[in-house]
C-alpha cells in the first residue's frame, strides 16, 4: 500500500516491530527447512488503582490503551471517572490504572465469564447489564463507505498478513479506517480502540467498528456500550449476536467480502448509494481469509 494511503490513519499496524513476532525454524510439507513469522503472546496483569482485575494473554503492544479499555468495558472505568495515572512496568508485565475515584470489585471479579474465540476471553458479572439503557445515535452509514473500508483496510500492512494467527479492528469515520488494532483476541484490539477513545476524548457518535473475527454475543454488547452504532465484519454472524443486535439497535454487518455484505441487524441506516455491480470484485492479491 503506498504511503499516502496510510494518512488516514492515526494510528496503523507495525508489522516490522521486533517485539510482536519471533522467527522460527521448522519443516514444511516437503521436509525441506524453512522459517517463519510466529506472532508473540505474552500475559499483562491489569490494576485498578491496588486491586488485580484480570490477567490476559496479547501480544504486546499498547498496553495502557487495552488495560484502560478493557476496565471500561467491563463497567469498572465510569464515563465520568478521571484517570490520574496509566503506570506499564515492561519487566513484570504488569498495567496498573489509578483514578480519583476509589474503586473496589471484589463481587464483581469472583462472576467471571469466559468468552468465545481466540485467546480467550474473559467479562465479569451479568454480562448484558448496562444494555437496557444503551441508546444508540441514528448515524447514517453509506454503502460506498463499507465498500472504501474493505479496500483500503484489506490491503493495510499488517501483522496478520505477516504472520497471521491474529485479529484486527479497526475503528473508522465515514470512508476513512483511523485507529487499526490487532491481537490474539478480537476482544484485546476492541478493549484497545475503546482505551484509546476514552483517553482522547474521542466521540463514537459517527463511528464505525470493523473486525476480522466473527460477530458474536461479546463484540455486539462492547460495540453497543461503547455508543458505536455500526458493527462490520468480513466474517459471519453468531445467532445471539444477531439477536442483541436488534434489541440494541446497532447495525451489524458481516460476509463483507468484494461487492457483497450482509446485513442482520440495523438496516434503517443504510443508504445504498452505490450500485454494488460498479464494485469490482476482492484482486487475488488484496484477498485474505476472515480471522474465524
Amino acid at each position: 500500500m503506498p504511503d499516502d494511503a496510510l494518512r488516514d490513519y492515526l494510528i496503523a499496524p507495525d508489522p516490522g516491530a521486533s517485539r510482536l513476532t519471533r522467527r522460527v525454524v521448522g519443516s514444511d510439507h516437503m521436509g525441506a527447512e524453512t522459517e517463519i513469522s510466529v506472532v508473540e503472546e505474552r500475559p499483562l496483569t491489569i490494576y485498578l488503582n491496588s486491586q488485580e482485575i484480570v490477567t490476559a494473554m496479547t501480544i504486546g503492544d499498547y498496553p495502557e490503551y487495552l488495560a484502560v479499555g478493557f476496565l471500561r468495558n467491563q463497567g469498572m472505568l465510569l464515563a465520568d471517572d478521571v484517570v490520574s495515572q496509566v503506570d506499564y512496568d515492561d519487566d513484570l508485565e504488569v498495567v496498573v490504572v489509578r483514578t480519583d475515584r476509589q474503586t473496589s470489585y471484589e463481587d464483581k471479579v469472583r462472576k467471571k465469564t469466559r468468552t468465545s474465540g481466540c485467546a480467550v476471553g474473559t467479562v465479569f458479572g451479568d454480562m448484558m447489564e448496562g444494555l437496557e439503557n444503551v441508546v444508540l445515535p441514528q448515524a447514517e452509514l453509506r454503502t460506498s463507505w463499507l465498500y472504501a473500508l474493505a479496500h483500503k483496510i484489506n490491503r493495510t500492512p499488517s501483522l496478520y498478513l505477516e504472520a497471521g494467527a491474529i485479529h484486527g479492528t479497526v475503528l473508522c469515520e465515514q470512508d476513512r479506517p483511523l485507529v487499526y488494532m490487532e491481537d490474539v483476541g478480537r476482544h484485546n484490539a476492541v478493549d484497545k480502540i475503546a482505551g484509546w477513545m476514552f483517553r482522547e476524548g474521542i466521540s463514537p457518535q459517527d463511528k464505525i467498528l470493523y473486525t476480522t473475527g466473527r460477530l458474536t454475543s461479546e463484540m455486539v454488547i462492547k460495540t453497543a456500550l461503547m455508543g458505536i452504532p455500526v458493527l462490520a465484519s468480513r466474517s459471519g454472524f453468531t445467532a445471539w449476536g444477531v439477536e442483541i443486535a436488534r434489541q440494541v439497535g446497532l447495525t451489524c454487518i458481516g460476509r463483507m467480502r468484494g461487492k457483497r455484505f450482509v446485513c442482520l441487524a440495523g438496516e434503517d441506516r443504510l443508504v445504498r448509494d452505490i450500485d454494488p455491480d460498479t464494485v469490482p470484485d476482492e484482486s487475488r492479491k488484496s484477498r485474505r481469509k476472515s480471522a474465524e
